[in-house]
C-alpha cells in the first residue's frame, strides 16, 4: 500500500523560509502528477502546487512567485521551498497524487507567525 511522509514543517517568521519534503512508498510515485495541499483551521483543503512526471509545475495564484515545488522520482521525494512565508500560509501541508488517490498522510505543520 502506498504512503507518503510528509516533513520539515516548524514555526517560522513572516518573511522566512520552509523547505518541505514528501517521501513516498511503492512505485506510484513516478507514474503520477504530484501535488501539494494545505488545509489551514476552519478552512477545506487546497491545492497550492502540483508537478507532472517530467518536472512541469503549477502553483496557486497565493503562492506564485514564492514557492517552488520539485521531484526526485530516483528517490521517490517531492520537495516544496517555501520563500517570504505569510501568516496565511499557515496550515498543515500535505502532499499526494493529482488527483489524489491515495489516503492521506499526517502532514506537516506550518505555522508562520512572529
Amino acid at each position: 500500500q502506498v504512503q507518503f511522509v510528509e516533513s520539515g514543517g516548524g514555526l517560522v517568521q513572516p518573511g522566512g523560509s520552509l523547505r518541505l519534503s514528501c517521501a513516498a512508498s511503492g512505485s506510484i510515485f513516478s507514474f503520477r502528477a504530484m501535488g501539494w495541499y494545505r488545509q489551514a483551521p476552519g478552512k477545506q483543503r487546497e491545492l497550492v502546487a502540483n508537478v507532472a512526471i517530467g518536472g512541469s509545475a503549477n502553483y496557486a495564484d497565493s503562492v506564485k512567485g514564492r514557492f517552488t515545488i520539485s521531484r526526485d522520482n530516483a528517490k521517490n521525494t517531492m520537495y516544496l521551498q517555501m520563500n517570504s512565508l505569510k501568516p496565511e500560509d499557515t496550515a498543515v501541508y500535505y502532499c499526494n497524487t493529482l488527483p489524489r488517490i491515495v489516503d492521506w498522510g499526517q502532514g506537516t505543520q506550518v505555522t508562520v507567525s512572529s
